[in-house]
């Protein structure tokens, strides 16, 4: 079984009392997260005690073993993964399982797994010492497939965790040169990311149900450090399956100022405050390229404030107010459509509409090929109404199904096989 009873003692060393731990293999719980997992890319999970990460751990390694058939060996530090005995539960499949005599040799089991077993994928649960984490960064170094948990509730808690912030990458301070200071518009001395880090993709999990996905981890924690809007993937379980809702920025786009801004695109949209900008044209430039953006009244509230060249020569009060209060401040030369509409698509980083869909196409010719080799539903990026007709001809011609779900702008096609 997977249940557990441990001791509770005295100063004396006298047992007192008694923790029972009932522990369940819950089958089919992997699916919300099973696309990610199959790519062979290192996952850190992350969440509060009792939030379900190490069922989604035991059911990774079944399903890799098992329906993946890769090589899979569970480091199984406290039993929890694959019960107290001799023989593995069978929630873990054909995975192998390595026992921890005791905790403080799990990072020499770790390692001990990549020299001797030849293993494909390696899970761990829970991560929490320097030496643990550094043998998580050998094993990744040498090409295999990691997923483990780690103390802590978010990516933000575990960066600034001394002991485990190197998992994603660590962070030092630099000090920058005068004129590199005014380019960024920062202090002289900030954080940055000072290494690769050794997972790929971390998976908050919010709630039993519910979870955000952080894809190329290198520029989610560059955003981070910088004081940048994150996005994520926030998928929730339904009746159905699941639903995707995709707030990720593009990747590569640094999270401040004028030279390649990242777009804002979140759940939330872009808060807009306009100062000496025609409200009205601002309405109808939002309203033609359909974008989640959202016009606030209150400074305090806004993302980026948009005013115009002769203002900011000026520098009226309400412009001084912005700088204090670190809001961002974007200007254009003339206030008419055209002018604003360009600073939204270069804000929000919408292509110009032919790379658009060439994007688009490469990317639904690219889900057919994995649906034809695989069999799974493919889900795509969000995409406006007219390119995903595109996509749905696309997938028609290829004699495969697909629909669109969620809300605009977060509305995208999936991709169903035979």
């Amino acid at each position: 079984t997977l249940h557990r009873i441990s001791a509770l003692k005295n100063r004396r060393g006298d047992v007192v009392g008694l923790t029972c731990r009932v522990g369940r293999a819950v089958f089919g719980t992997v699916e919300i997260l099973r696309d990610v997992i199959e790519k062979g890319e290192s996952i850190l999970l992350l969440g509060r005690p009792g939030v379900g990460k190490t069922t989604l751990l035991r059911e990774a390694a079944r399903v890799l073993a098992e329906d993946a058939g890769r090589r899979v060996v569970v480091v199984d530090t406290s039993n929890e993964i694959a019960g107290d005995g001799d023989i593995p539960h069978p929630g873990i499949g054909r995975a192998r399982r390595m026992q921890v005599p005791v905790p403080d040799r799990q990072h020499q089991v770790m390692i001990e797994a990549v020299e001797n077993h030849m293993p494909e994928v390696i899970v761990i649960d829970e991560i929490g010492t320097e030496a643990e984490a550094a043998a998580a960064h050998t094993i990744a170094e040498r090409g295999v497939q990691l997923i483990a948990t780690a103390h802590g509730n978010s990516l933000e808690n575990l960066l600034h965790n001394p002991t485990l912030s190197d998992l994603v990458g660590g962070i030092q301070a630099v000090t920058l040169s005068d004129e590199e200071a005014r380019r960024r518009g920062t202090q002289k001395t900030v954080l940055e990311r000072k290494a690769p880090p050794t997972f790929d993709v971390v998976v908050e999990i919010r709630a039993k149900d519910e979870l955000v996905v952080h894809h190329d981890i290198r520029d989610v924690v560059d955003r981070i450090l910088r004081g940048g809007p994150v996005g994520g993937e926030r998928r929730r379980r339904t009746e159905e399956g699941y639903q995707v809702e995709d707030t990720r920025l593009p990747v590569g786009s640094p999270a401040s100022g004028r030279e390649g801004r990242v777009p804002t695109e979140s759940r939330r949209g872009l808060r807009l405050f306009p100062y000496a900008v025609s409200r009205d044209k601002l309405e109808k430039a939002i309203r033609s390229l359909k974008v989640p953006v959202r016009i606030v009244e209150d400074l305090a509230e806004a993302d980026v404030v948009l005013t115009v060249k002769a203002q900011e020569r000026r520098q009226p009060r309400r412009l001084r107010e912005a700088r204090l209060q670190g809001v961002r401040l974007e200007v254009i030369k003339r206030n008419s459509v055209p002018q604003i509409a360009d600073f939204l698509r270069e804000e929000l980083g919408i292509k110009d509409a032919l790379e658009e869909e060439r994007m688009a196409l490469m990317e639904v010719r690219e889900a057919i090929a994995e649906v034809g080799e695989g069999g799974r539903p493919v889900t795509l990026s969000p995409r406006q109404a007219e390119i995903r007709k595109l996509q749905h001809e696309e997938v028609g011609r290829a004699g495969l199904e697909s629909e669109s779900r969620g809300r605009p702008p977060f509305r995208r096609l999936v991709v169903f096989p035979r």
